[in-house]
């Protein structure tokens, strides 16, 4: 079962996920080849390695891919947000799914 869990992080707590899936909530700001920049939930940038048909197509969108490194993200799949979204309220709840309170009862 835990092969198939994506836990949500910000650039902050990428490190900490090298080798897992996971699902990361960013701002697109760039584009280029097969490489995207986009604003996690805590301000932090990450790069996104795109497939080769990238759908990137909102302002806002969830990736769901592997951790390269503390700051790059192969993505497997994206879900389109759209154009308005709250990042605070978005980092609010990373960091609580993070708390040692709740973390263990959802990915235990």
């Amino acid at each position: 079962m835990t092969e198939h869990i994506s836990t949500r992080v910000n650039s902050h707590r990428l490190a900490a996920y090298i080798g897992r899936t996971v699902r990361l909530v960013g701002k697109t700001l760039k584009i280029q080849g097969d490489t995207a920049i986009v604003e996690a939930s805590d301000g932090g940038q990450v790069e996104i390695r795109l497939p080769k048909d990238p759908p990137l197509t909102g302002t806002y969108n969830e990736i769901i891919g592997n951790v390269i490194d503390g700051s790059t993200v192969k993505m497997l799949m994206c879900i389109d947000l759209g154009s308005d979204l709250d990042m605070k309220l978005v980092d609010d709840m990373v960091e609580l799914t993070h708390d040692p309170k709740f973390h263990e009862k959802m990915f235990t």
